[in-house]
């Protein structure tokens, strides 16, 4: 076991029922974390992951809301106890052309993509830095590393968890470290034309999978702070294109 074990420790995973969060609350399960799963809608789901990580605590909280969000926190307190790990992984995408985009579009991908991003990260960060230590990582995109025509605004969530993860690793260091896992192409039940293309460009010449963005989560929560502001890229080398 390294001395960055994390064994017993409590770890929030948002939007964890299902996808990529889900392979990411199953790891942190793995190797003993007390994972705790936000969801929103997806309860039968959570309910499924829950069950799968060897009984961990579900959490129901709507992410555009700040209040909720610190109320989910109190409950984590109450249920749980001190928090050490946050993997900020809930997220919107919605394909729309630019001039199409409304206002509530917008909203929709930003509220839940960067704002909630940062009221997790604050509410977490106030309890690590009472505790002494903490882990955040946020899951960010290639979306928010390479321009998509016709994903402007989430492109622009994007890019902004990775800034704001870098503005935040040197906010909350040294007891805190903020870094960012940027997946590629990962597909689970939906595969489009462009998700085709982009797997044809992909360096690695496949598409990846959950467990490999699981293990650069991994990577970060047991890594000392010295490793902290970093953007790992999980995308079979297609950012380098």
């Amino acid at each position: 076991m390294s001395s960055h074990s994390l064994s017993g420790k409590v770890v929030l995973v948002t939007g964890g029922a299902k996808r990529i969060g889900r392979g990411i609350a199953l790891r942190l399960a793995a190797e003993g974390a007390r994972v705790a799963i936000h969801y929103s809608t997806s309860e039968e789901q959570a309910r499924q992951t829950a069950a799968d990580c060897g009984g961990a605590a579900l959490f129901r909280a709507n992410l555009e809301s700040v209040t909720e969000i610190e109320e989910m926190f109190k409950e984590l307190d109450r249920r749980m106890g001190p928090i050490f790990g946050l993997v900020n992984n809930a997220a919107r995408f919605t394909k729309i052309d630019p001039l199409e985009v409304t206002e509530q579009d917008w909203d929709a991908i930003h509220n839940v993509n960067l704002k909630a991003v940062f009221f997790c990260a604050k509410e977490a960060a106030k309890r690590m830095k009472a505790a002494g230590a903490g882990r955040i990582v946020n899951i960010s995109s290639l979306g928010g590393l390479r321009p998509w025509a016709e994903h402007a605004h989430y492109c622009a969530s994007k890019a902004g968890v990775i800034m704001l993860t870098r503005a935040l690793s040197i906010s909350l260091a040294p007891a805190i470290s903020v870094n960012s896992v940027a997946p590629g192409v990962i597909p689970f039940d939906y595969m489009d034309e462009r998700i085709g293309r982009l797997i044809s460009r992909t360096p690695a010449g496949r598409a990846g999978t959950a467990d490999e963005i699981a293990d650069a989560v991994l990577y970060f929560m047991e890594s000392t702070n010295f490793v902290t502001g970093q953007i790992i890229a999980v995308d079979g080398g297609l950012s380098q294109k």
